[in-house]
């Protein structure tokens, strides 16, 4: 071989292992992506079961049931649509209904419920998610913090 044919396969073999790398950390990251939704979203999306998603809106009023050992069903709502929800595992303390809620799972293959592996709960607008609290706001269901100074105080509308 001359050294032009062996400078050649060094910057082959570079640029091989370079497109490697490339495709690896673009399929990792494709496969840790979680979509964001909220209920009425659900409804015109084509979701498969099994695929990871992440759901926010409000924890409906009267719909937290708790289950044997740390097992809880609750029903997520952004006033238009609701979605039910199993968790296992500890709650957040801030976790309570008529609160603004983001969880993250998949559905179940056999039915409609969601099945979260994480939950986090959010005591205002200004730490849930822009595009819940802006569709919580958009619908009526949540009011802003001027509004709840002169009102229940409680963030949902009566």
């Amino acid at each position: 071989m001359t050294r032009k044919q062996k400078r050649l396969a060094v910057i082959a073999g570079g640029m091989s292992f370079i497109l490697m790398a490339v495709l690896l950390v673009m399929f990792a990251f494709s496969q840790s992506v979680a979509y964001f939704f909220m209920p009425a979203d659900l409804a015109t999306a084509d979701i498969k079961p099994g695929t990871r998603i992440r759901l926010g809106g409000l924890v409906a009023e009267g719909s937290v049931k708790r289950g044997q050992g740390s097992t809880v069903s609750f029903t997520v709502t952004d006033g238009t649509g609701s979605v039910p929800v199993t968790y296992s595992g500890l709650l957040p303390d801030l976790f309570r209904e008529g609160q603004g809620v983001v969880t993250e799972g998949s559905f179940e293959p056999t039915s409609r419920n969601f099945v979260a592996d994480s939950v986090l709960a959010k005591h205002d607008e200004n730490y849930m998610p822009k595009e819940v609290a802006d569709r919580l706001k958009a619908d009526g269901t949540w009011k802003d913090a001027d509004e709840n100074a002169q009102g229940t105080g409680k963030g949902m509308t009566n």
